[in-house]
């Protein structure tokens, strides 16, 4: 499809979508063509820049839709993040205490987060008590 922009003998500029060059010279000939605006048939091609997709272009629009794919992410994230905080107890610093007491049976089960060493966690998963950490989130990062 190639799209003209078109004027009438009227200075009423609008633009219309044809299939190739030929089919404009076709709809020219037969008088298919008018202004929408005060219906001359004297109608021809104004001058436009063309639209050239270029790798710049291209690059721009890969980037906002990633930028656009990375929001909706975060938004996820954030969204479970706060659905586990929501559901789970803040336990703090006692976190690998409270995660033995629940694996051993010494305390009801229940969802804890809290904050742990890598060391407490690596040991934590050496005892076969499965932890996993939350993400970071930018606004907590400060």
């Amino acid at each position: 499809m190639i799209r003209y922009s078109l004027v009438c003998d009227n200075a009423h500029g609008f633009e219309g979508w044809f299939s190739g060059s030929a089919d404009f010279d076709r709809q020219m000939e037969a008088g298919l063509l008018t202004c929408p605006s005060c219906n001359s048939a004297a109608i021809s091609k104004s001058l436009m820049a063309p639209s050239v997709s270029t790798a710049q272009k291209k690059e721009e629009k890969q980037a906002v839709a990633m930028d656009l794919a990375q929001k909706q992410v975060m938004a996820k994230i954030r969204e479970a993040v706060a659905a586990i905080k929501a559901n789970a107890e803040d336990v703090g610093e006692k976190f690998p205490e409270e995660a033995r007491k629940i694996h051993y049976g010494e305390a009801d089960a229940r969802g804890i987060v809290g904050q742990a060493s890598f060391a407490e966690v690596r040991d934590l998963l050496d005892e076969g008590i499965e932890v996993a950490p939350l993400p970071i989130l930018p606004e907590d990062a400060n």
